[in-house]
């Protein structure tokens, strides 16, 4: 991460007592942010870890009463390219779609699948804004944090993932869970989008974090209690939260790795406005200046 960057990250379910805990951020502060999208999440918590400029947002706000559907995430990726952010790191719960990927692994994405209906998914509602999104995580974050994932002893963590990301709040039934494996998904969520597109939008690096708490579905519980088996789900959340801090802080302990190499999200709006931009509202330009502003 070049001078002036900010990493941002986003908490998902039962993560942000372990992150606020893990990091213990110097000089924190609350920052409350209005945008064009409404207000986000709740209140950016921004401070650094050894030296490195950080911003925290609990993805479901303050006691989780924010449905995945209900995030704003609009609100929430602007709020955070406003204060500088350049970088994200997310992490959600998933189901496992895997035998091989077990509860309480880490799994680095590299490719998701849309299933979610009527979420907003672009900031550019008056412009033709096209950014490409074949590679939809960051090359770089993603490098990054799998190097740190090989230091950790203990900890398994996946290079690549192909996550499928389904409206909720329900959870699949076993014909799509097994319809999601056989379109080649790894795991599965209700997260990740429109986070991942916004993100790209914005010119933000990206990377997700999935924490798989059990298998989806498709395989069968046996004969299992419901009470046992969440317990056996909250348990497998504790494990892969502990995981994914470990990684995080592992991670940052090498923040020049960042530094040398730059995303390619960082231009990724160079050649994908596609509007005339002297016929493009004004108003429009300055109501999204923190996201392209530069190009204008």
């Amino acid at each position: 991460m070049a001078n002036g960057s900010l990493l941002g990250i986003l908490s998902g379910s039962g993560l942000e007592k372990k992150l606020a805990d893990a990091l213990d951020l110097d000089s924190a502060e609350s920052v409350v942010c209005e945008t064009p999208f409404g207000p986000p999440s709740g209140a950016i918590v921004r401070g650094s870890y050894r030296g490195t400029p950080i911003a925290v947002l609990s993805r479901h706000g303050d006691g989780h009463l924010l449905s995945p559907a209900a995030v704003p995430y609009r609100a929430n990726i602007f709020a955070l390219k406003s204060l500088g952010c350049t970088h994200i790191v997310a992490f959600g719960a998933t189901g496992s779609l895997r035998d091989e990927v077990e509860p309480g692994d880490l799994v680095i994405c590299d490719q998701l699948i849309d299933r979610t209906e009527g979420r907003p998914r672009t900031f550019y509602e008056h412009a033709a804004v096209h950014a490409e999104f074949a590679e939809p995580f960051c090359p770089v974050l993603r490098r990054w944090l799998h190097d740190a994932g090989t230091m950790i002893d203990g900890v398994r963590v996946h290079a690549s993932g192909c996550y499928v990301c389904i409206q909720g709040p329900s959870f699949s039934t076993r014909a799509e869970s097994n319809l999601y494996r056989a379109w080649g998904a790894d795991v599965v969520g209700m997260t990740a989008l429109p986070e991942a597109r916004l993100a790209r939008e914005a010119e933000i690096a990206y990377a997700l974090v999935a924490l798989p708490t059990d298998y989806d579905c498709w395989r069968t519980r046996g004969e299992r209690d419901e009470d046992s088996l969440l317990a056996e789900i909250i348990g497998n959340l504790n494990r892969a939260a502990d995981a994914s801090m470990a990684l995080l802080t592992a991670a940052l302990g090498d923040i020049d790795a960042l530094q040398r190499t730059p995303s390619p999200a960082h231009t990724a709006l160079a050649r994908a406005i596609w509007s005339d931009k002297s016929q493009i509202d004004p108003t429009e330009i300055e109501r999204l200046r923190p996201l392209w502003g530069r190009y204008f």
